[in-house]
């Protein structure tokens, strides 16, 4: 075999499709090697036999009778479909045989198929460059431009048509994409210097089963004064962003530790220690006790010693919000999920606290269907947004406070008992005045300290006389109601610094005082001060009933408590 035939035969037979040659007789006079693996042949079987034998329902006799120059059929061999086009074989102007080229039809339509993705790609990819505004090039693994964008083009001040084909290192200066190509390791926010002008560039090597067949460039600051800029811009937006989170911390973080606690007596001190050991767990707080007693300043304290103190303390009177609006302000909404829904959404109450604790303060007054929704958020440890059709998750301390009863509550229907039990895993009873009156006191040494420096008036201190009267009072109102009382009392001293018996009000001391005329506008402020204040004594910080005992909503209520600074 001469060299020439080797070459031709090894071209031949490396096909991936399958060649027949079959003479005017219709005899297989050859076939390759991608025949006998297509057709799962081997060449004794085949060569020199006729082909309709070979291979059915081909009729490559028909064929050669006709004048046709080339014919493209399907036919089903054994279980496979095969695609084959016949060629008639002429030497001087006779036909004296026919190739048949062939391949699976499956094989042939993977083929098309990724011809199509590839047209489809190299479509795309003109698309993006001849629409995008960031400045791109791409050259193959000899360093020659296949494509390259407008703005890049411009940048460069050539003309795209002239630069492609060209080599990269005589268009773009400084260039280190032929280097990238060799090396195919990236090259990520290089300086590079073009027509006096430092920019920011990246050159990304592109493989194609591990074998590199170009690069990709692409200027990412045209000038380093727009690098600057941008630095400049997004230091602004941090420096922003931090005091924003600054103030969110201010605001929502604990202010009251366990020295805010003021006392003396015994029992309180044994509730401080379990407050200690409390804090150190992640389990659910509990925390009882009548109006008054500063059921809140123990929330404050849990999260000031605990792992959480870093993290958010946030606060929620449960029956200071409206019951239409508390779904929302928990567990937050998505945008448009209702009529005035603030654009982008809101974060709820939960999602602020993630990471650090929430306290939900007068847990009694929680409506059924938003007990449901927070016996899932203890059960998951996520929440799901009003609007949303998925959950986030949330990890979040709960600690409840309330004045109620919650077991009557239970047995009454009024509070779920599934919920109860998941709130009360550590409790917290915190004792009131009347039990502690060892504490009046230092209690009431500290607070007319604190509402002096408030109201700006002189007091020196409290007359052993009067403070005996205190301590035989009843506090009904626990210390709410004594820092009432000493507010109450400054506020009649005059030019006095020391706060007497005749200084106090007669429910406690029984005495009838002279009292200082005022205006009437004054004197009815007063009075309905005071009978929101007693109207909460006598009804344990119940708000809904104290509204009812007064006659009015509990809206006005909350706004009458504001407008007074009347703390609860």
């Amino acid at each position: 075999m001469s060299k020439n035939k080797e070459l031709l035969y090894n071209m031949v037979n490396s096909l991936c499709v399958g060649l027949l040659i079959i003479n005017k007789n219709g005899i297989i006079d050859y076939l390759n090697e991608g025949a006998l693996k297509i057709l799962d042949l081997n060449r004794e079987s085949a060569l020199d036999k006729k082909v309709d034998k070979v291979i059915p329902n081909l009729k490559i006799s028909n064929f050669l009778k006709t004048n046709k120059k080339s014919k493209t059929h399907t036919l089903k061999y054994k279980s496979m479909e095969i695609i084959a086009i016949e060629k008639p074989i002429i030497n001087n102007g006779f036909v004296e045989g026919t190739f048949l080229i062939f391949q699976k039809l499956d094989s042939y339509k993977e083929f098309i198929r990724q011809f199509d993705d590839e047209m489809e790609a190299a479509f795309l990819l003109k698309t993006i460059m001849e629409t995008t505004n960031d400045a791109i090039v791409y050259v193959n693994k000899e360093g020659y431009i296949e494509m390259i964008s407008k703005p890049y083009a411009d940048f460069l001040q050539v003309k795209r048509e002239e630069v492609i084909g060209k080599h990269v290192r005589d268009v773009i200066e400084n260039t280190r994409m032929d280097v990238v190509i060799k090396t195919g390791v990236s090259e990520i926010a290089e300086v590079q210097e073009i027509n006096g002008n430092k920019m920011i560039a990246t050159r990304i090597p592109v493989f194609v089963k591990g074998n590199v067949v170009g690069a990709v460039g692409r200027v990412l600051f045209r000038d380093i004064n727009e690098l600057n800029a941008l630095y400049m811009k997004i230091s602004k937006i941090e420096k922003e962003l931090n005091l924003y989170k600054d103030e969110f911390k201010k605001v929502n973080s604990a202010k009251y530790s366990l020295d805010s606690i003021i006392s003396e007596s015994k029992s309180m001190h044994k509730i401080k220690e379990l407050t200690k050991r409390t804090a150190k767990t992640n389990s659910n707080v509990l925390i009882l006790g009548e109006s008054g007693t500063g059921k809140e300043l123990f929330a404050h304290a849990i999260h000031s010693i605990s792992r959480r103190s870093n993290a958010p303390f946030i606060k929620v009177n449960c029956g200071a919000i409206p019951y239409e609006l508390l779904e929302s302000e928990l567990f937050g909404y998505e945008e448009g999920s209702f009529t005035g829904a603030k654009k982008g959404g809101k974060i709820g109450k939960f999602k602020a606290a993630d990471g650090g604790t929430i306290f939900l303060d007068e847990i009694g007054d929680l409506p059924m269907n938003m007990q449901v929704k927070l016996l899932r958020v203890l059960q998951d440890k996520e929440i799901e947004r009003i609007g949303s059709n998925s959950s986030e998750k949330v990890d979040v301390r709960i600690i409840t406070a309330t004045n109620r009863d919650l077991e009557e509550m239970v047995s009454e229907g009024k509070f779920r008992l599934d919920l109860y039990y998941r709130l009360n895993v550590l409790t917290i009873k915190v004792p009131p005045l009347r039990e502690r009156k060892d504490d009046i006191p230092i209690l009431s040494e500290y607070l007319i300290q604190k509402i002096s420096r408030r109201e700006n008036i002189r007091v020196d201190r409290i007359s052993d006389s009067a403070l005996e009267y205190l301590k035989r009072y009843n506090w009904p109102g626990n210390v709410r109601e004594l820092e009432n009382i000493l507010e109450r009392a400054i506020n009649f001293l005059d030019e006095e610094t020391v706060i007497k018996p005749e200084h106090l009000p007669s429910k406690i001391t029984g005495i009838m005082r002279k009292k200082k005329v005022r205006s009437l506008k004054l004197t009815l402020e007063e009075v309905e001060r005071q009978a929101i204040i007693d109207s909460l004594i006598f009804s344990n910080g119940n708000k809904t009933k104290a509204a009812s005992i007064l006659d009015i909503s509990r809206t006005s209520l909350y706004e009458k408590i504001d407008k007074y600074n009347i703390e609860l």
